[in-house]
């Protein structure tokens, strides 16, 4: 398993206990506005982010492969607003193809 795989794969899970953690710390009082919003896009900001590296960088060069399709196809289903299991499926199944047809 590569290194950017096991940073996404922790920066999930932390990002997941931190959002599960926040109403135990918080209780009733609910978040500012303008920091709500912020913490509702910054996971998704930084997992898009450790997609595109770890899709297209392979060490010091860009790499254009099947993976670029499923990172597209993926993209396409998050547009869509599939479920995050539906965008993971169709992910793989892209890449699965593009690999086949190579």
């Amino acid at each position: 398993m590569s290194d950017a795989t096991i940073v996404l794969i922790v920066l999930a899970a932390g990002t997941y206990l931190f959002k599960s953690a926040a109403p135990l710390v918080l209780g009733a009082r609910p978040l500012p506005v303008r920091i709500g919003r912020l913490v509702e896009l910054l996971p998704a900001a930084l997992l898009a982010a450790l997609a595109v590296v770890s899709t297209l960088a392979d060490g010091s060069s860009i790499v254009v492969d099947a993976r670029l399709a499923g990172l597209v196809a993926a993209g396409v289903a998050l547009w869509r607003h599939a479920p995050f299991v539906v965008v993971i499926v169709v992910a793989a199944a892209a890449t699965a193809l593009v690999r086949l047809a190579s």
